[in-house]
């Protein structure tokens, strides 16, 4: 591009026309090839085949290997933005195939097409996680793994002044609300259940010679609730948060529901349980023991059967 106007003058006779056809055509067949790279890579990701779910729900090494190609096409954003003229062809190679995903050009108004195909890998990417993500057998797990990999996006241009700037704070708003919400629907789908045990209803009785509260129900709601709670404590503290801040603010979510509730819990019925007989077959941990227990998800390591218990 900068050596064309020297071309046209060291090139002027008539004699000399096929050189300076051939130095203008040299151009367009680079930004021909370049869109063709692009396409194909697009075509890659969105029909990228593995089945295999991830261990513990970490990070897909297509999210790594995507999200690297796109950080390094963005440091040579200002070449590649004279080459790329056209925006992605989302609608005709894809229009009415609910198999495939879709983009709304008109949110993203303003943006080069260099950037509206950078963006259009990421959307695709997305889907193909989704997909993924089903192989998963736990709903939770698939929450996670949704969580992890968009996570992993966000933090990615973040940290890439030059994609952060062409991807856009809105667009990379909308990926922080993604995982965020698979973040809720990760503890939607571990916990409500859990919870629910540790709730009123279905405790209370009524009779002249009845203290109020059921013991067999009580007994029986305290050896679900430890049921439920070792289960997934045994389970997720093999599934992965690679990173640690989002790992500690998972945990501490968890806690902020889960502890006060079992404190409640605990202070309400407590008395009930130990006038009887065996009261530590039923309450099993300490509050402080289920703090710790907390402190093991998302390792991606396996714990013993068991709880560390404190000493009662």
């Amino acid at each position: 591009m900068d050596l064309l106007p020297d071309i046209e003058v060291v090139f002027e006779s008539k004699s000399a026309d096929s050189i300076r056809v051939q130095a203008a055509e040299i151009l367009s067949r680079l930004a021909e090839a370049a869109r063709g790279i692009l396409s194909e890579f697009e075509n890659a990701v969105l029909r990228e085949p593995s089945r295999v779910p991830v261990p513990g729900g970490t990070i897909h090494p297509l999210t790594r290997y995507v999200m690297n190609y796109i950080s390094l096409i963005s440091d040579y954003k200002q070449t590649l933005i004279e080459l790329i003229m056209s925006k992605p062809s989302t609608g005709s190679r894809y229009s009415g195939d609910p198999s495939t995903p879709d983009m709304e050009f008109d949110e993203l108004e303003g943006k080069t097409p260099l950037a509206l195909h950078l963006i259009w890998i990421i959307v695709i990417l997305q889907f193909n996680l989704e997909g993924k993500s089903k192989h998963y057998k736990d709903a939770s797990l698939a929450h996670l793994f949704i969580m992890n990999n968009v996570h992993y996006i966000v933090q990615k241009i973040k940290g890439s002044p030059e994609l952060r700037e062409m991807i856009g704070d809105d667009y990379l708003r909308k990926l922080t609300g993604k995982f965020r919400q698979a973040a809720t629907s990760y503890q939607r789908a571990t916990w409500v259940s859990v919870l629910y045990c540790l709730r009123d209803e279905g405790l209370h009785v009524r009779g002249s010679f009845s203290s109020g509260v059921s013991k067999s129900a009580l007994r029986e709601r305290f050896k679900t609730f430890n049921a439920m709670f070792e289960e997934v404590h045994r389970t997720q503290a093999t599934w992965l948060i690679p990173d640690s801040q989002l790992r500690e603010e998972l945990r501490i979510s968890i806690s902020e529901k889960l502890i006060p509730a079992y404190r409640s819990f605990l202070g309400r019925f407590r008395s009930h349980i130990e006038s009887g007989k065996h009261p530590e077959n039923y309450i099993k941990y300490s509050v402080e023991d289920l703090e710790s227990a907390v402190l093991d998800f998302f390792e991606g390591y396996p714990v013993s059967q068991h709880l560390r218990r404190r000493s009662q």
